[in-house]
């Protein structure tokens, strides 16, 4: 035991003049104690402002994608036609909800961007809506209506498949993906 304390006594000896041993200033603790407090009440202005950042978000993003079942209602449109946009759009709420389910920090982004390309797709899908609504219902009209819901389905699913991938990436950061 004594060989032991030795050894460390010679260590300390051996790093004597390294050792920091400057006092501390006289206010040191009250100094420490009013930054410390300082902090809290800025905490304390941060939570309100976090919380109404997220209800304005969140307004948003709900007028933004706001889906008036009216507008949808294609009244001088034939009965085919209605069903078929109903399946669709069946279909694309349900790969929204998917994508809007995933949302999370990593993802923000390619929601975002994601849910702003559905944007410019439901516009084109309401042009041609009114193109039906004054031209009638023709081959043209219908393949563009069609086509303008495939794409969005298609669209939302590579978009959760790339989110899929990205949280896989994350899981496994060692992996290496094809």
């Amino acid at each position: 035991m004594k060989k032991e304390n030795e050894k460390l006594d010679g260590l300390f000896e051996k790093f004597n003049q390294q050792w920091d041993i400057e006092e501390i200033r006289e206010n040191h603790k009250q100094r420490f104690l009013n930054k410390l407090n300082g902090t809290k009440s800025i905490r304390t202005y941060l939570l309100p402002l976090t919380i109404a950042a997220s209800i304005v978000l969140f307004l948003g993003l709900s007028l933004f994608y706001n889906n008036d079942d009216k507008k949808n209602e294609l009244q001088f449109a034939s009965r085919e036609t209605k069903q078929t946009d109903s399946i669709f759009t069946i279909i694309i709420n349900r790969e929204l909800e998917k994508l809007k389910d995933k949302r999370s920090p990593e993802n923000k982004k390619i929601i975002t961007d994601a849910l702003i390309q559905m944007k410019v797709l439901d516009q084109d899908y309401e042009k041609i809506i009114k193109e039906l609504e004054t031209n009638g219902e023709n081959k043209q009209i219908i393949y563009a209506m069609l086509n303008n819901l495939q794409t969005r389905i298609s669209f939302l699913q590579t978009v959760l498949k790339h989110i899929e991938k990205n949280e896989q990436s994350l899981q496994f950061p060692n992996e290496t993906t094809l």
